[in-house]
């Protein structure tokens, strides 16, 4: 789509919950056929350590609502003043109804609030972030909260060691709301959908439905083990898309908003692995101080997550200590698709990250649900 622009509309705040459960790479050497040394540089050069994944029970819903709930509580906010709910996920609860329903009921909002879900991964976090203000552009919301998360680790076989040492889970909940005194905000918006299948979970939709044969794992020539209702992602194609695309388009989008990379505090990517990271940030000739890139080694890949998830994490005292910030923020992977925005945020009054405390009324899977 074509790029462009806001005024008067600002992120007010946002946090990330992660599962307390945490996996390290080296309590799975097996993986590697106990060879050390190949452990060591996929731990010295991609960044593979510690990922955070969610116990049987707990999913992407659960996550982004208790970051919800510590979001409005730190932002003293009131159930009647959200205007709409937006989820990203790839991983809902249900086929239907959407996540957005289903939170917006365990969260007692108000009936005049719109509620939909937006089904992207990587990207997924600007797309929603870019909704958000194109509904409050329109002058029909005056708040939009904003809930990216997934739990992609209940999608992955776990002995196909190219995806499973890799991916984290986590939710995020963010505050969007017009601000007469906010900046420009900027957004450009890309997808190639010629390389869907390179990042592709092949069967459990209405193409493919699962069936006895689709959960039957196989071990391919790489020695990675899955069936077709596990995660498949081609490494060398998301790689050269990833070093390719996501450089051009920062730059393009530094180019249509007049900005000077300078003038960026931070510029905050996906969190896909550190190699990708230090490619991007190389190509763009970016000071890597202004780069977050270890929160893919403490909590792992969190798909739609991981970009709130390097802000909470890496950047929150500074963003909660200065008055203002430029951010260029920037998700790229399944559809293929990417997405950049360049946003002046406010001093935030909440960004944390806090651990998932299971509640005792989390929805789950039984015969109440009619």
């Amino acid at each position: 789509m074509p790029k462009c622009n806001f005024q008067a509309i600002e992120i007010a705040g946002m946090v990330t919950c992660v599962p307390r459960t945490e996996r390290c790479i080296d309590d799975e050497l097996s993986l590697f056929g106990g060879n050390v040394n190949q452990l060591g540089r996929l731990k010295k050069t991609i960044g593979l350590n510690k990922r955070r994944v969610v116990e049987p029970g707990t999913t992407a819903a659960d996550l982004c609502h208790a970051a919800a709930e510590t979001l409005l509580h730190g932002l003293d906010l009131k159930r009647d003043q959200m205007d709409a709910v937006l989820c990203v996920t790839q991983t809902p609860d249900y086929l239907q109804p959407c996540n957005a329903a289903v939170l917006h009921g365990r969260l007692g909002l108000v009936k005049d609030c719109a509620a939909l879900d937006v089904n992207l991964g990587c990207s997924g976090y600007v797309y929603g972030l870019w909704l958000a203000h194109t509904m409050i552009a329109s002058g029909g919301c005056q708040r939009v909260l904003l809930l990216a998360g997934d739990t992609i680790s209940r999608l992955v076989h776990a002995q196909d060691r190219a995806v499973a040492p890799l991916f984290g889970d986590g939710g995020s909940a963010t505050l969007v709301q017009r601000a007469d005194k906010a900046g420009t905000s900027h957004f450009s918006l890309q997808s190639d959908g010629r390389g869907y299948r390179h990042l592709i979970v092949p069967a459990g939709g209405a193409r493919c439905p699962c069936s006895p044969q689709t959960a039957d794992a196989v071990l391919d020539d790489a020695g990675n083990l899955r069936s077709p209702e596990n995660l498949f992602m081609d490494g060398a194609e998301i790689f050269n898309f990833s070093i390719t695309e996501e450089p051009r388009s920062v730059q393009d989008l530094l180019k249509y908003a007049g900005a000077d990379p300078d003038a960026v505090d931070y510029f905050v990517f996906h969190q896909a692995n550190r190699y990708i990271l230090k490619n991007i940030a190389k190509r763009l000739r970016l000071d890597v101080a202004k780069v977050p890139m270890q929160t893919v080694e403490r909590y792992g890949n969190q798909s739609s997550a991981s970009i709130p998830a390097a802000i909470c994490g890496e950047l929150a005292p500074r963003l909660k200590a200065k008055s203002g910030s430029r951010l260029l923020l920037s998700g790229f992977g399944v559809g293929l698709s990417w997405a950049s925005a360049l946003l002046e945020v406010p001093r935030f009054r909440v960004c944390e990250i806090i651990d998932y405390v299971p509640a005792e009324d989390s929805a789950l899977c039984d015969e109440d649900h009619g």
